[in-house]
């Protein structure tokens, strides 16, 4: 499972650098994303934009994510592929959970 960092002024960014999020890499997903967000600030971004396909297991794993941020602290979601943010939208999960358009990583920032 890879994972890029990207320091924000209000937090920190998270690219998923794999191209599926499914069974075999959410439950490692899970794990290192929790890790990261005990050391971030105020607000989480996921950047799943290299991401193509994700599972149920790939948003059960970013369900619990969400639904462990400390309180006073965000999560937001950015880069959907039109296969995952189809996921978002067929569950509702995308009323739920804060998406934005775009990536919020870009190449020149790395």
């Amino acid at each position: 499972m890879q994972l890029s960092l990207l320091p924000q002024d209000d937090g920190v960014t998270i690219r998923v650098e794999e191209k599926r999020l499914d069974a075999a890499v959410a439950l490692a997903f899970k794990d290192k994303v929790r890790g990261l967000v005990a050391h971030g600030g105020a607000r989480v971004t996921l950047d799943l934009s290299p991401v193509d396909f994700m599972d149920s297991s790939g948003l059960g794993a970013v369900i619990a994510i969400f639904k462990q941020m400390p309180a006073g602290r965000s999560l937001v979601l950015s880069g959907l592929t039109p296969n995952v943010e189809r996921v978002f939208r067929l569950t509702r999960m995308d009323k739920v959970m804060t998406i934005i358009p775009g990536p919020a990583w870009h190449d020149r920032e790395r």
